[in-house]
């Protein structure tokens, strides 16, 4: 999995960025995972796409970067 660097720069965490449009950005880990640098939510990438999805930055936000699985798993619904 590979995002463009173009995409990388402009995407940001979308809790931070209503907060501050300057913060919120968000670094590649493991490939499937964008972590915000601000307040470390933790978005999967299922299936080539970034889950941009507040919930899902919350869900994992106090998870180490370590302990993140390298295949996100499917959401809990």
């Amino acid at each position: 999995m590979s995002i463009a660097p173009e995409l990388l720069e402009i995407l940001r965490c979308p809790a931070c960025v209503q907060e501050d449009d300057t913060a919120g950005h968000l670094e590649l880990v493991k490939g499937t995972w964008l972590v915000c640098q601000t307040c470390a939510r933790k978005y999967p990438i299922r299936d080539d796409i970034p889950v941009m999805l507040i919930e899902e930055g919350d869900r994992w936000q106090n998870a180490p970067i370590d302990a993140l699985p390298d295949t996100p798993p499917e959401p809990v619904v």
